[in-house]
């Protein structure tokens, strides 16, 4: 077997090494079925079963409440920034976003194809380095959308926005932070994420939303397009991704072996606070974060110096550290230490940074 290295990549990330085991195990034969979990009919019985086991863990974990659908759909967060105008933004309303890096960006633009918008705040003056702490709302906006954890800036929300207008609902792209600690589903109406960083591999994005906006959506719609046609098909109008959707159950049964959500928070906080605490000591690597805006999920740092930024990346990766070039709207580096990317490898890490400081 290839020697496994440290992957700090932003995405598609690191899984656990167990889920990957047990994967392995069931491609060639899902349990005893003798058919491998990629060749399964998504309406047999044993897919059904994988998916029912998925979904009742997401809710039994994330503390889902049984008046919001989950869903396990395709197009990634992408396509979300598309369906949720589409589906919940009239002509006659307005949808509030706060812009904190370029996935918001790129939400705001694709709402602003569908109907009207405004800008509650923005962290574009710092180059998205901070979360704003005040927001300017809307005459009464029908939803506000903001992205809790920000991969290329850095940057995460602590809590969910505060003191929104009681004409809306929020609504949050949790892509990069989802399941990395506790939510509150009950102060959003829909929460959206990718699966590539935290709950499985790229090609499944899991969206809860709650059952009362699905029924009040848009009906004019493509029949895809509206999440009614897969909450009233448990996500299975069309053939699903099946092999993600088991993957997402492994992981599901990952998070909740391993403490639930809280456990997810503690681990998660310890991971990042060995990274920034060495960052707020050394002489050569520091943080491009403001302080108490810092993402547990990614740490973006620089040397100050482009030439001497490339050399630590390309000494890094020879070293067996891959995925720490930081993304060019902020240079540097990037490290992502999502749930499933183990501590020791944080260590190694600054153990790293240690060395080649200190080498000058």
């Amino acid at each position: 077997m290839t020697r496994r290295i440290w992957n700090f990549s932003a995405g598609p990330a690191v899984l656990p090494e167990s889920v990957l085991e047990e994967a392995r195990d069931n491609l060639l034969s899902l349990g005893n079925t003798g058919i491998g979990i990629c060749e399964h009919s998504h309406r047999g019985k044993p897919f059904m079963a994988v998916a029912a086991e998925a979904e009742a863990l997401c809710r039994e974990i994330g503390n889902i409440p049984e008046d919001y659908a989950v869903l396990f759909l395709q197009g990634g967060a992408s396509l979300q920034f598309s369906m949720i105008p589409m589906n919940f933004l009239p002509s006659d309303r307005t949808a509030d976003y706060l812009v904190t890096g370029m996935w918001a960006e790129k939400a705001l633009k694709e709402a602003k194809s569908c109907g009207a918008t405004h800008i509650a705040c923005s962290g574009k003056d710092a180059n998205y380095n901070y979360i704003p702490e005040a927001c300017s709302y809307s005459d009464k906006p029908v939803y506000v959308h903001y992205t809790s954890n920000n991969t290329i800036f850095g940057t995460q929300f602590r809590t969910e926005p505060t003191s929104i207008p009681e004409s809306a609902f929020l609504v949050c792209d949790a892509s990069s932070d989802i399941f990395s600690r506790p939510v509150d589903i009950r102060k959003h109406g829909l929460i959206y994420a990718g699966a590539q960083k935290n709950l499985g591999p790229s090609g499944v994005t899991l969206v809860i939303v709650r059952k009362d906006l699905v029924a009040a959506g848009n009906k004019s719609l493509a029949t895809m397009l509206q999440y009614r046609t897969h909450a009233d098909n448990e996500s299975m109008y069309n053939t699903p991704p099946t092999f993600g959707i088991y993957l997402m159950m492994l992981v599901f049964r990952w998070i909740k072996a391993n403490g639930g959500l809280t456990a997810m928070e503690s681990r998660n906080t310890a991971k990042a606070k060995v990274l920034y605490d060495y960052l707020a000591t050394s002489s050569l690597f520091k943080s491009t974060t403001k302080s108490g805006s810092e993402s547990k999920m990614n740490v973006t740092f620089v040397t100050g110096n482009e030439e001497r930024d490339n050399a630590f990346v390309k000494a890094a990766e020879a070293a067996g550290f891959s995925g720490l070039k930081g993304h060019r709207s902020v240079g540097g580096m990037r490290a992502s230490i999502y749930n499933a990317f183990p501590p020791e490898g944080v260590q190694a890490l600054v153990q790293f940074m240690k060395d080649f400081e200190a080498a000058g």
